[in-house]
C-alpha cells in the first residue's frame, strides 16, 4: 500500500511538472520583411519571444502567397504548435485556415484582416489588427482641419479640395477603407472634394515617388492635398515634391499618411508631412505574440493588450478579434 501511494505521488508530480512546462513553439510568417511598418511589428514579436525564452521561427513571405503557403506547411510538418501569419494576400485566409485546422494548430492572423466567413470556419483562429475605417477617418480629419484653418490651402479659391490618392495593395482591406473613409471624413466636415488622380503604389516609397512625379507633371499646382494609405508612400510623394521645389521659399503641399513610423515622425518635425495616424506596431506585435504563445501553450484564458472582441469591436471574452486603436498624430 505504501509503495502504491509513493508511486501515485511520483506520477502526480511528474504530470504536474509536464503541464506547467508546456510552452508554445510559434511559427511566424510576415508578408514581406522589407515593409517598414511590418518590420516594427516583427521586431516586437521577436523581442517578446526572446524575453519569454519562447521557441520561435520568423520567416519572410517575400510578397509571394505560394511561398507563404509552403512556409506554413513546413511549420506544421516541423511540429510548431501555434502559428502567427501576416498574410501576403488576405483572400488566401481560407487556405491557411484549412491547413491549420487539419493539424488542429491554433492560428493568429494579424495586420491584414480576413473575411468574416473565413474566420468562422475554425474555432481556434484569431485576428489582431486595427479598424482600417478609423485610420481613414482620422487621416481625413487631419486634412479637413488643415483646410479649414488655412485659407491659402484652396489655391484656386473654388471652395473645393482637389486631391490625389496613393493607394496600397487594392486587395488589402486597409487600403480599401483608408481610401474610402479619408474622403468621407473630408465631406462630413462640409468640404467639397475633387479627385484629380488615384493609383496604387503597393505601399512602396519608390513607386509612390514615381506616381507623384507623374501627377506633378500633369497637374502641377492644381493639386491641393495628397492622401497616402501609408507613410512610406507619403514619404515617396514628399521626395517627388522636394525635387519639384516644394517645402522651400514658402512653397508647400500638404501630405497625410498612416502608420506614424519613425521616418514619418522625422518628416512631421521637419514640416514636410502634415500628419499621420499611429498604427500601433508595438501593441499589435505584443498582442500577436501573447495570443500565439497562450494558444500554443493550451491556455483557456486569453489575456492580451486589448480585450478580446467581436468583429464590430464590442468586447467579448469569447470573441476572436483583438482591435488595437489608432491615434491621430500632428506636429
Amino acid at each position: 500500500m505504501k509503495k502504491f501511494a509513493i508511486l501515485f505521488i511520483a506520477l502526480a508530480v511528474v504530470g504536474t511538472g509536464a503541464f506547467a512546462q508546456a510552452k508554445a513553439k510559434i511559427g511566424v510568417s510576415i508578408y514581406k520583411f522589407d515593409d517598414t511598418f511590418m518590420s516594427y511589428v516583427r521586431g516586437k514579436i521577436e523581442s517578446e519571444a526572446k524575453a519569454a525564452s519562447t521557441t520561435i521561427s520568423v520567416q519572410d513571405g517575400q510578397g509571394d502567397q505560394s511561398k507563404q503557403n509552403d512556409i506554413t506547411d513546413l511549420f506544421l510538418t516541423q511540429g510548431y504548435n501555434s502559428l502567427a501569419i501576416n498574410m501576403v494576400e488576405p483572400a488566401s485566409a481560407n487556405v491557411l485556415i484549412q491547413k491549420a485546422a487539419a493539424k488542429k494548430v491554433p492560428l493568429v492572423l494579424f495586420n491584414r484582416e480576413p473575411g468574416d466567413l473565413d474566420l468562422a470556419k475554425f474555432p481556434n483562429v484569431y485576428y489582431v489588427g486595427a479598424k482600417a475605417q478609423e485610420s481613414g477617418t482620422m487621416e481625413g480629419t487631419i486634412a479637413a482641419n488643415y483646410w479649414k484653418k488655412t485659407p491659402a490651402a484652396d489655391k484656386n479659391k473654388d471652395g473645393t479640395m482637389q486631391y490625389v490618392m496613393l493607394i496600397g495593395d487594392p486587395a488589402n482591406t486597409d487600403a480599401k477603407y483608408r481610401t474610402e473613409f479619408s474622403i468621407k471624413a473630408v465631406k462630413a466636415a462640409g468640404i467639397k472634394v475633387e479627385e484629380l488622380a488615384a493609383d496604387t503604389a503597393m505601399w512602396q516609397r519608390g513607386d509612390a515617388q514615381n506616381k507623384m512625379q507623374a501627377w506633378l507633371a500633369k497637374f502641377g499646382d492644381k493639386i491641393e492635398m495628397v492622401f497616402a494609405n501609408n507613410d512610406d508612400m507619403a514619404l515617396g510623394a514628399i521626395e517627388a515634391l522636394k525635387a519639384a521645389g516644394y517645402f522651400t521659399a514658402g512653397k508647400y503641399m500638404p501630405v497625410v499618411g498612416v502608420d506614424a513610423t519613425p521616418p514619418a515622425l522625422d518628416a512631421l518635425k521637419q514640416g514636410t508631412l502634415l500628419g499621420t495616424v499611429l498604427n500601433d506596431a508595438v501593441n499589435q506585435g505584443k498582442a500577436t505574440y501573447d495570443l500565439a504563445a497562450q494558444l500554443g501553450a493550451g491556455s483557456k484564458t486569453i489575456k492580451t493588450v486589448a480585450p478580446l472582441a467581436n468583429k464590430d469591436g464590442q468586447p467579448d471574452a469569447n470573441g476572436h478579434y483583438v482591435w488595437v486603436p489608432y491615434q491621430m498624430v500632428t506636429k
